[in-house]
């Protein structure tokens, strides 16, 4: 059976239901929950998500899908908020460990396959530079979940997702900085630290506010957010791209903000070795201020995270290791001060080999299965 992922409305649906008519229908509805990034599809319930709300045995769904389709309305490069909260879930379908894959670190798979995806965009003004930063982000989703891209398909429609480009209101006001950070672990999680140092390096403190907190009231947070003239995201990087929590806050912004233009500058960190790999979420990121009106500012992208979140806590930031990462959110930090541009700056761990960091992480993994009960073969279990 052939497996479909969609987030087309009722009326669109209808019209092309025949068309899928035996295939194993998903779509993200009012019921699915974000990834809460626990990792347990890993190291407590190898292969299935603990969130029990239908969506836990993505993974599954795709392994046993003779090959899959995806239709999507083009987000800022990507996938919208909903199919990408279905890839988000699906984090179970490959392996914890790492290995090299075309020069890069990739998550092992969990199933012996080279699963086929067909990916079909649809919106307004597809432009050859739309299609080719989709192509990329889709590349690189296959990639990391070990499958490979069939073919990706574009329609240009009138009705669905019509999108807009705004120009804010440039009026003067006071100038407010908030920080968003958007991992559902918060300020406790690996992106809140990395976040907390850049706050740090700041001469005034911004207002923090956790995404995790607002996920009820997205409007309610569009809303508080227009009274800042800067606005930094902090995020990490969920299955090559944008968390899906933050692609639905960017989808609302768009559909609701009436405030002022705003400074956006961005802070990103991911657990595989290369920080090259968050270059679509930083695309995506610049895409999205085009469509509001913002001044994409700068952002600093950091890889490694857990391993940076570890060192952090028992080793001296700024020296040895993580010196590099501390000099990018210096550098970060003092645009933020100065109200200026800078450039995007990419940052890994100093003198820590990438062979020595798979080697870590990969034992790592079986050490944290230990602890929750689970022998480590059956990390690698298939459902």
């Amino acid at each position: 059976m052939n497996l479909l992922i969609h987030d087309l409305d009722n009326s669109e649906w209808e019209k092309i239901k025949s068309e899928y008519d035996g295939w194993d229908i998903v779509t993200a509805d009012d019921g699915i929950r974000p990834c809460i990034g626990c990792f347990s599809c890993w190291a407590k319930t190898p292969g299935e998500c603990v969130l029990k709300d239908g969506f836990n045995q993505m993974g599954q769904k795709i392994h046993t899908a003779d090959s899959v389709t995806v239709i999507s309305r083009y987000t800022y490069g990507g996938f919208s908020g909903k199919v990408k909260n279905i890839f988000d879930r699906s984090l179970g379908y490959v392996l914890p460990q790492f290995e090299l894959s075309s020069g890069e670190t990739h998550h092992k798979k969990r199933y012996e396959e080279d699963k086929e995806f067909t990916f079909i965009f649809y919106g307004n003004e597809l432009t050859e530079e739309k299609k080719a930063s989709a192509k990329r982000y889709v590349e690189a989703v296959c990639a990391n979940v070990r499958s490979h891209v069939k073919e990706v398909i574009f329609r240009e429609t009138a009705e669905w997702g019509k999108k807009i480009q705004r120009e804010c209101d440039p009026a003067e006001g006071p100038e407010k900085t908030a920080i968003l950070v958007a991992s559902m672990r918060g300020m406790s999680g690996n992106t809140g630290k990395l976040a907390q140092k850049l706050i740090s390096q700041l001469s005034e403190t911004p207002d923090i506010m956790e995404l995790k907190n607002y996920l009820n009231d997205l409007s309610g947070l569009v809303s508080t957010l227009e009274k800042y003239s800067t606005l930094l995201l902090s995020m990490p990087l969920y299955v090559d791209g944008i968390p899906s929590q933050m692609i639905r806050l960017l989808e609302r912004f768009e559909s609701e903000y009436t405030g002022r233009k705003k400074k956006i500058y961005l802070i990103s960190n991911m657990g595989l070795y290369e920080s090259s790999q968050l270059g679509n979420l930083f695309e995506s990121v610049k895409q999205w201020c085009t469509v509001m009106g913002f001044d994409y500012c700068g952002g600093v992208g950091i890889s490694a995270g857990e391993l940076i979140g570890v060192l952090m806590q028992y080793l001296p930031f700024r020296f040895g290791f993580t010196s590099k990462i501390a000099r990018t959110i210096d550098r970060l930090a003092e645009a933020i001060r100065e109200g200026s541009n800078t450039e995007d700056i990419f940052a890994e761990p100093v003198m820590f080999p990438r062979m020595l960091f798979m080697l870590i992480a990969n034992y790592s993994w079986n050490v944290n299965a230990r602890k929750n009960g689970i022998k480590p073969a059956e990390l690698y279990r298939r459902l």
